[in-house]
Parts: C-alpha cells; sequence; structure tokens
C-alpha cells in the first residue's frame, strides 16, 4: 500500500504516542496494518517515545569539539533527565555526535524552527517572492514556490532538522528520538555555540521549546 492517509497517522500516533515520522514509515512497511504497524513501533523501541516529552531534563553533559585543524570549534549541551542516564556510553556518544554535527559544514545556526527570527524569514520570502515574480507565473503558483524556498531555507539553519552528517537517512532529531526511545528519557538539545575562525559567533539560546526537544 503507497497511500497512507493523514488520519491513519494521527491514529497509530494516538495509539502509541511515536512520531508522525515514524507512524508513517511504521505503516508504510507494514501495508497500512494497524497492528502490524504498533507492533513494529514497539520492535523499534519507539511506542510512547513522545510521552516523555513533558518529563523535566536537567542534567546532561557539555561536549566541545575542535576540528583536526583548529579552525572550527563547538560546545553544546544536551540534557537528560538523570546523572545515570547522562553517563552511559550511548549518551556520551550522542552528545560527542551531535557536537561533530554542528561542527560540519551543515552549520546550523539555531537548534528549533521557533528560533529563527521572524525578521529573518520575512526578509527571505521577500527576496524569494521577489525572485518568482520575476518568472510571471500565476500568483498561485508564485504563493507554492516562495513557500517551498521559504521552508527550505529555514530547515538548513536548524539543526533538528538537519540530515545527520554521519546517516543522511534520518535528521537529527530523529537520532534523538532513537536514543530516547533506547534509553527511555526525555533528551534535549539546550544550546550550542559553533566557532569558526574569522567568523562571528553562531548558536543557539536555550531550547526550551517541543520543536528542541527529544521525545
Amino acid at each position: 500500500m503507497s497511500d497512507i492517509t493523514a488520519q491513519q497517522v494521527k491514529e497509530l500516533r494516538e495509539a502509541t504516542g511515536a512520531g508522525m515520522m515514524d507512524c508513517k514509515k511504521a505503516l508504510i512497511e507494514n501495508e497500512g496494518d494497524f497492528d502490524k504497524a504498533i507492533e513494529y513501533l514497539r520492535h523499534k523501541g519507539l511506542a510512547g517515545v513522545e510521552k516523555r516529552a513533558g518529563r523535566s531534563a536537567n542534567q546532561g553533559l557539555v561536549e566541545s569539539y575542535v576540528h583536526f585543524n583548529n579552525t572550527v570549534g563547538v560546545l553544546v549541551e544536551v540534557n537528560s533527565e538523570t546523572d545515570f542516564v547522562a553517563n552511559t556510553p550511548e549518551f556520551k556518544a550522542l552528545v560527542k555526535d551531535i557536537a561533530l554535527h554542528i561542527a560540519s559544514p551543515s552549520a546550523p545556526r539555531y537548534v528549533s524552527r521557533d528560533q529563527v527570527p521572524q525578521a529573518e524569514i520575512d526578509r527571505v520570502t521577500a527576496i524569494f517572492a521577489a525572485q518568482a515574480r520575476e518568472s510571471g507565473k500565476p500568483d498561485n503558483v508564485i504563493e507554492r514556490i516562495v513557500e517551498g524556498k521559504t521552508n527550505a531555507y529555514v530547515t538548513d539553519l536548524v539543526l533538528l532538522e538537519q540530515p545527520f552528517v554521519k546517516d543522511d537517512s534520518k535528521t537529527v532529531q530523529q537520532l534523538l528520538d532513537e536514543v530516547a526511545a533506547h534509553l527511555k528519557e526525555n533528551i534535549v538539545v539546550r544550546r550550542f555555540a559553533r566557532f569558526k575562525l574569522g567568523e562571528d559567533l553562531a548558536g543557539s539560546g536555550a531550547a526550551d521549546t517541543p520543536e528542541a526537544v527529544a521525545s
């Protein structure tokens, strides 16, 4: 079954608490069979993962990474619920991977989409709109083009929405979800700072919104 409806995804999410993308993938993998999709999510450890999102995460680690040529450096804070989990090899490896990703050419500037200043979004939207109008396309087509380009621009800026540098088949958010599901704790990328030789400081403030929380 190739046509999985939004309603099917919604019902599976409500039944399992798993993320939207995970629910959709489970339904696709199981040709729309609801019960098999639930078993699939349980096997993957993703069922119930979003239900942990509201739990406080005040422990964790601060990790640093400096590129081999000493031209890029990163500081990142990733939080867990308990210091026990924060000291597990899996959590430590996750934090190192997040630091590595931030140092990569992906160069995120914000943790989550809601942190991107509206003024910046308005600025690029105006640029894309002006470019699209030059094409002479109808207004409804221009609107879709501008929306798509603006969304892609914002996605490129946001850590959680970027393809993970070590496995681009998943986003950084999906990586966090997988680790959170395995460790049975809420995991949050709280903030980061990225230093590149000769450039102004790039980084984020606290990430305390739903989009910035690994369920």
